[in-house]
């Protein structure tokens, strides 16, 4: 038995929600958010490893070179390109425009996309892909 005593209606719970794709993004935003603090905590740490010599730098960078690394790097670049991408569209809303459900379902498809793009892109272009030479990239067949 609840001990609910107030007469208004209790908001409901998340189950009783349909998911969609604008909701989703909302919460991932919030955490995109909270994952680039702990993502700029590292770039701060490879900085002091840096600036610390050859005795701090090695370890971290032999953890940062490896499989499991690389992926959490990757992430954290995925993580800032949608955090910044999904910031654009909340600009947006703040002004009152693309709050049509179909719009904001539609923006919210591409800002996924388009994020994983753009992160992939930044990779390749910066060289961070192995066996890929940005500088030798040519679009001719």
């Amino acid at each position: 038995m609840s001990s609910w005593t107030d007469k208004r209606p209790m908001s409901p719970h998340v189950s009783i929600w349909k998911w969609h794709i604008t909701m989703a993004g909302s919460i991932l935003h919030r955490a995109t958010g909270c994952a680039n603090y702990v993502g700029a905590a590292v770039i701060v740490a490879w900085l002091f490893a840096t600036a610390a010599g050859p005795d701090y730098y090695e370890p971290l960078s032999a953890v940062t070179g490896s499989i499991w690394g690389q992926l959490i790097l990757f992430g954290f670049t995925l993580s800032v390109c949608y955090h910044l991408l999904s910031g654009l569209r909340h600009l947006f809303w703040d002004a009152g425009k693309g709050f049509n459900p179909k719009f904001a379902s539609t923006m919210g498809a591409i800002i996924l996309v388009s994020s994983l793009a753009l992160a992939v892109a930044i990779w390749l272009l910066a060289g961070l892909v192995p066996g890929v030479d940005p500088l030798h990239m040519t679009g001719a067949a």
